[in-house]
């Protein structure tokens, strides 16, 4: 299947995955905050697109279809959901809009991923 009842949502959803898996992006954007004028990125903003618009993480498979192309992308993104939820375990849901906020989870989001600490001597 390569349509999608909504492109613009998915189209949302993959700008999203690729700020999730950049930890360049992420250190610069969510912690420097080193953004282009006008510019607006943060870690809640990227995940609620999964869990606020479309929910897609509640249940991937019955997203096929609407926002994804495939079996193959509802399983990433299962894969996602359980990264997600250690790291609400670990950091909880009500996070503050802080850089400082953004470097903890950005160090747990990295840790998560790699199944190491990333070893920054930059400083937020």
């Amino acid at each position: 299947m390569s349509e999608v009842r909504f492109p613009d949502l998915r189209n949302e959803m993959v700008r999203a995955v690729k700020a999730l898996a950049d930890p360049a992006h992420q250190w610069s954007a969510w912690v420097r905050r080193e953004l282009p004028p006008g510019g607006y990125d943060e870690f809640t903003h990227r995940i609620h697109i999964f869990y606020g618009d479309t929910q897609v993480l509640e249940d991937p498979d019955a997203a096929i279809g609407i926002y994804l192309r495939s079996q193959e992308e509802a399983d990433a993104l299962r894969g996602l959901a359980q990264a997600l939820d250690s790291l609400f375990h670990e950091c909880g849901t009500e996070l503050p809009d802080e850089p400082i906020c953004g470097h903890l989870v950005g160090r747990q989001w990295w840790r998560l991923r790699t199944g190491r600490c990333p070893a920054s001597t930059d400083s937020a």
